[in-house]
């Protein structure tokens, strides 16, 4: 008689207790800056693509069926966070492994992560949407079993809508699907991504200004402003699409954060200098930065490291910024209520673990470059391809952060944060066979670790409002 049933069913019940627990936590969801101003989009139906509006077209369809708040897609993103994880490990558990299945339904609990879910936003419903669509993957492709035609359609649209929702998650749903279902040496999936990644990059913004009716609001604008400006800075008298005088003028405005891009933004200090530019079509834009980036190459590196740095909250003081998942949602008139004191409670555990490697994307992505290099030499096996695809997805998203990204919050790298300890599970079964690549990733994590430790012992403290970030 087999006893699988019974560890499937047991970890479907706990997976469903976790999911009704953390409904029950932090009903009906917290609600961002950027959540009000989607919702606000979702109840007048006038979208603007400054935030995808596959979220805020979503939120309206929901609204207008079931009704509520915020309570409609904190419920959808939490269910797909949770069918996820659970599907995941129902497929180890009827394997015979129930220690990763209790592992896997660990980590989604960990405050950090649930906290982060908790708040309705796109980086989350991206969040569940790739989590449930990869957990729909493992539940066949673990047993061994080809993916039914019905599961494939639901697989292929979670991950549509993941790519939707968030402009930069075509690094990770792209790689993904290559990884999962493409064939052929290595090269060709190479190719296969990058085409797919370049085929979805010129798509999107036609599916957001047409089917999505979305009405541009410049955001295309800002990651070639962003650049720009952090070149000039660097360079003054070589800058380009700046004057000299401009140039020195971001400098003595402090415009230019390794943080963020919003000091651009400033109406009475920064904004005024980049006016100009703003006003020019994105297309001129980009091929001012090709030009600045040929003519000024230590200067845009300089600029990108330090941005890159900020976001991977790597050799930056402890307390940096954008880490902790919100208590309370934004103030708004909209009806868009907050959780209990219970909530409160647990995103300070989170915010404290935010303190800790655990909240160190550069730490994940080092984990996830030793997973690839012990993952790779192995042979072809349901878990280690689960675990490739996932970490390849990890890596990718992670790296497009050095060349297109204007900002350091943590909710940002939450997918490959995740995706990385999903592959570690899948892979640890096995970890003799890669002792080699562990005992120099250990090494290289050691000192990942031990870097940041010092930067966050030795580094002055950094401004925390909003306020003071812009200065």
């Amino acid at each position: 008689m087999t006893t699988q049933p019974p560890r499937i069913w047991t970890v479907a019940g706990v997976t469903l207790l976790l999911l009704v627990g953390s409904l029950a936590l932090f009903w009906p969801g917290i609600a961002m800056y950027d959540s009000v101003g989607q919702f606000a989009q979702a109840l007048t139906g006038a979208y603007e693509d400054w935030h995808p509006p596959a979220m805020a077209r979503m939120w309206n369809a929901l609204h207008a069926a079931i009704g509520g708040t915020s309570e409609p897609m904190f419920a959808l993103q939490m269910a797909l966070y949770w069918a996820g994880f659970g599907l995941i490990a129902a497929a180890l558990a009827r394997l015979g492994r129930r220690r990763a299945a209790a592992a896997l339904l660990t980590i989604g609990a960990l405050p950090l992560f649930l906290g982060w879910q908790a708040a309705v936003l796109k980086d989350t419903q991206m969040l569940g949407a790739v989590l449930a669509a990869s957990g729909g993957i493992a539940w066949w492709r673990l047993k061994g079993a080809r993916v039914p035609v019905w599961a494939l359609i639901i697989v292929a649209a979670l991950l549509a809508y993941a790519t939707l929702v968030r402009a930069n998650a075509v690094f990770a749903t792209v790689p993904l699907a290559v990884m999962l279902f493409g064939t052929g040496r290595w090269w060709t999936q190479l190719a296969l991504g990058l085409a797919g990644v370049a085929a979805v990059l010129m798509v999107a913004p036609l599916l957001n200004h047409g089917p999505l009716g979305a009405v541009s609001s410049g955001v295309e604008r800002t990651e070639a402003l962003y650049d720009l400006a952090g070149i000039a800075a660097r360079a003054p008298d070589a800058a380009v699409g700046f004057t000299p005088l401009e140039a020195r003028a971001l400098v003595a405005g402090h415009c230019v954060k390794p943080y963020f891009w919003d000091p651009l933004g400033e109406e009475t200090r920064c904004a005024p200098i980049v006016a100009r530019l703003q006003r020019l079509p994105a297309g001129d834009l980009y091929r001012m930065l090709v030009a600045a980036i040929v003519r000024n190459p230590l200067a845009y590196a300089a600029h990108r490291l330090a941005h890159f740095n900020s976001t991977e909250r790597w050799l930056v003081p402890a307390g940096w910024p954008g880490a902790a998942p919100p208590a309370r949602s934004e103030p708004n008139s909209l009806g868009l209520g907050n959780p209990g004191a219970a909530a409160r409670g647990w995103q300070v555990a989170a915010k404290w673990m935010a303190e800790t490697p655990l909240g160190w994307p550069f730490a994940w992505l080092t984990v996830a470059i030793v997973g690839l290099a012990a993952a790779v030499p192995r042979a072809s096996a349901p878990p280690r391809d689960l675990a490739l695809a996932l970490l390849v997805s990890a890596i990718t998203l992670e790296l497009s952060f050095g060349v297109l990204s204007i900002a350091s919050d943590l909710r940002y790298h939450l997918w490959p944060m995740v995706a990385t300890t999903l592959a570690t599970v899948l892979l640890w079964g096995d970890w003799r066979q890669s002792k080699r690549a562990v005992r120099i990733g250990g090494l290289a994590l050691a000192v990942v670790l031990l870097a940041g430790t010092v930067a966050r012992l030795t580094l002055p403290t950094p401004p925390t409002s909003y306020r003071d970030l812009l200065r």
